[in-house]
């Protein structure tokens, strides 16, 4: 029942960042659940193996593209999904992925108290 939870808010997560971003554009919550799910499917298998292959770029910028990864994951879902999420640049996406994992944050420390 929690992860249902989680799964729910991440879809809100996602919805009031594109909602604070002119940048990005999701056109409703139905759109917000499929690229939540899509980010974490996406985190789970595509990103370890992007980090492992460019951990000599990773030590050389003290973790700095890290932020690139996130970014590219997050352009990867914006071509994934056909027509309802829309990232229009690449500043656009760091900064989604950064506010994102914000509320992400935020709400899983709401459902670890309730």
């Amino acid at each position: 029942m929690n992860s249902v939870v989680r799964f729910l808010l991440s879809g809100l997560a996602v919805l009031l960042t594109a909602y604070l971003l002119p940048g990005v554009h999701v056109e409703n919550y139905g759109y917000a659940l499929l690229v939540a799910l899509l980010l974490s499917l996406a985190n789970m298998f595509i990103k370890p193996i992007l980090v492992i292959l460019t951990i000599p770029v990773t030590i050389l910028t003290f973790g700095l593209f890290l932020l690139v990864i996130n970014v590219l994951i997050v352009l990867l879902v914006d071509a994934i999904v056909p027509s309802g999420f829309e990232v229009d640049g690449f500043w656009w996406g760091l900064a989604f992925s950064l506010i994102l994992a914000i509320f992400n944050s935020l709400f899983a420390d709401l459902t670890k108290r309730g």
